[in-house]
């Protein structure tokens, strides 16, 4: 399918591998991406799997269900490559009825299904990078580097960095990682994982109404309290943390953790306790839906990111930071890329003693602490902002269509 050439670009196909909108991650990214195109002034319609939750003013268009069952939950099996198939379809059948000036893939499912589009139809396609998929696999322990699986994987994944007429990475590191890893260099697009300072703001609660909630969740009122909020698994450093935080406890340090997310909620109370930690030191909360995210931030002194991974990105650091809390992290580079000289980093990547130091020394210091925390505010207003990101995708979108950006 050919088409003349349009104006400037309006309507951007977005394809979310994924059951979006879910409270995490990659998420976060897409909706974000797509309300600040939508905020300049751009039509975008998401083209998603079967479950997930709608948001308010996007433009969702939901796969078929599998066949054989129709309430299964796509994961890391071979559904879903039934899932993804389903989604070729209905993003070819919204190309074809809808007519897109650019189809943006998100991750590398997505990517490939939107190129293989794109040049069935004629329209330009993007890669919205998000982290290495063998990168990934190896975080999760799905391969081993020296195996024939990891060997095929990694030449499917070049191929597919391949296909995409532009890439955006969501942190410069991945920028290097396809340039030294698989050895594209042509139209890669560093564009950073950004934050909406409006809506993370550490005034979204009032002192009082702090004070409550905290009484509320059962924290001490004496305790320095720790926040986690993200994804709960062992690549996300979930065990080093609990590990800290009974080191902590045992030296007689007065902190709190609080940590939101899903999924294995039991599983890591049950290792908590295991090591000692009471209601009384840590608790979790489950999942907390992105629009209340804010208000639970609002409760910490400091937040922990002990990410292990070295290739995915960490948008959750973005949020701390517009929130005004200082935050510890393990030394890697999209924790540097974030934070820059004013993140406290434990290393080596991994270890627990350094990651308990690292937290000490940020407790042991609240006034310093507030300032640090004032600063990473600033910074994330400086650099890292979607209404900056909109721009800058559609300077890339109109590049590819050859241009000049309205």
């Amino acid at each position: 399918m050919s088409r003349p050439p349009r104006a400037a670009v309006r309507r951007i196909l977005m394809i979310a591998p994924t059951s979006f909108f879910l409270d995490y991650g990659c998420h976060v990214r897409i909706l974000e991406e797509a309300r600040a195109l939508q905020a300049g002034g751009q039509q975008v319609r998401i083209v998603t799997y079967y479950l997930g939750r709608n948001w308010p003013g996007l433009d969702i268009i939901r796969s078929s269900p599998t066949p054989w069952r129709a309430d299964y939950e796509v994961g890391s099996s071979r559904h879903k490559i039934a899932f993804d198939v389903l989604l070729f379809v209905r993003a070819l059948q919204e190309t074809l009825r809808w007519h897109p000036d650019v189809i943006h893939g998100h991750l590398h499912e997505g990517a490939l299904i939107g190129a293989v589009i794109g040049r069935l139809c004629g329209v330009p396609s993007v890669f919205d990078f998000q982290g290495s998929l063998t990168g990934e696999m190896l975080d999760h322990g799905f391969i081993k580097k020296d195996s024939m699986a990891y060997a095929w994987w990694r030449h499917l994944e070049a191929s597919i960095i391949e296909m995409p007429d532009a890439i955006v990475t969501s942190t410069t590191h991945g920028a290097a990682i396809l340039e030294q890893g698989f050895g594209r260099t042509e139209s890669i697009h560093p564009l950073p994982d950004s934050v909406n300072l409006d809506f993370f703001c550490p005034t979204c609660l009032t002192p009082e109404a702090r004070a409550a909630e905290r009484a509320a969740l059962g924290i001490p009122p004496e305790r320095h309290v720790i926040v986690y909020l993200g994804l709960l698994a062992d690549y996300q450093g979930v065990p080093q943390l609990l590990a800290a935080l009974a080191r902590l406890r045992a030296e007689g340090i007065p902190v709190f953790c609080l940590v939101m997310g899903f999924p294995g909620v039991e599983a890591y109370s049950e290792r908590a306790h295991a090591m000692g930690l009471t209601a009384q030191d840590v608790v979790f909360t489950g999942k907390i839906p992105y629009d209340r995210a804010p208000e639970y931030l609002a409760l910490g002194d400091v937040a922990v990111a002990p990410k292990l991974s070295a290739t995915e990105g960490s948008g959750k650091i973005l949020n701390y930071m517009a929130m005004g809390l200082p935050v510890v992290a393990y030394d890697t580079p999209v924790s540097r890329e974030y934070l820059g000289s004013l993140g406290i980093y434990a290393s080596p990547l991994g270890d627990v003693d350094a990651l308990a130091h690292a937290l000490a020394s940020v407790v042991g210091d609240p006034v310093a602490a507030q300032a640090l925390g004032e600063r990473l505010r600033e910074r994330a207003d400086r650099h890292f902002s979607w209404v900056r990101t909109g721009r800058q995708l559609m300077h890339i979108y109109q590049e590819l269509l050859g241009k000049d950006p309205v």
